[in-house]
């Protein structure tokens, strides 16, 4: 027997995920990232096969995490994790700029931006974790980062399908 609640005492935050193919980009709410190493500095991230991010990282082999503040609003959270980039632009009327390998930075309602070069991917059924090496890390704010359970307890956010999480 699986409890669902044990699974949410596992502690999360809540990122922005970006990548592009040639002219195009796009970003994702996730909530599944981590440092894998030291030696060399590597991240790891999970990501739904069915999202628009997937295919650009596929593509690109480049991604960009950004953790969300606390002081961020639904609006904003829904914009990058309830909508699609297959017919609706995220970046539109949203501060951003292009990383140093072309991912875009998104400078607003983010603490820090960790630029990645992926260099392995696992399957791991409706999603896959890609690893990669850093090649850039800076913060943005001092602000608290967002915790999926400060999303979930204190903003009330609802859980999109497809996500890593219940």
């Amino acid at each position: 027997m699986i409890d669902d609640s044990a699974l949410l005492k596992i502690p999360y935050g809540v990122y922005i995920l970006s990548s592009f193919k040639d002219d195009k980009i796009n970003a994702m709410i996730i909530n599944s990232a981590m440092q894998v190493t030291a030696e060399p500095a590597q991240l790891a991230v999970a990501v739904n096969k069915h999202s628009l991010t997937y295919e650009y990282i596929l593509a690109s082999g480049i991604f960009a995490l950004m953790p969300l503040t606390e002081k961020v609003d639904m609006p904003f959270i829904g914009r990058f994790g309830f909508r699609t980039g297959r017919n609706f632009d995220k970046f539109a009327g949203v501060k951003y700029e292009k990383g140093i390998l072309g991912a875009p930075v998104v400078l607003e309602n983010t603490t820090a931006v960790i630029e990645v070069h992926e260099t392995k991917m696992l399957d791991v059924g409706t999603h896959v974790i890609f690893a990669g090496e850093i090649k850039e890390a800076r913060n943005i704010c001092a602000d608290a980062c967002l915790t999926y359970d400060y999303y979930r307890n204190v903003i009330k956010g609802k859980v999109p399908k497809g996500a890593t999480h219940m």
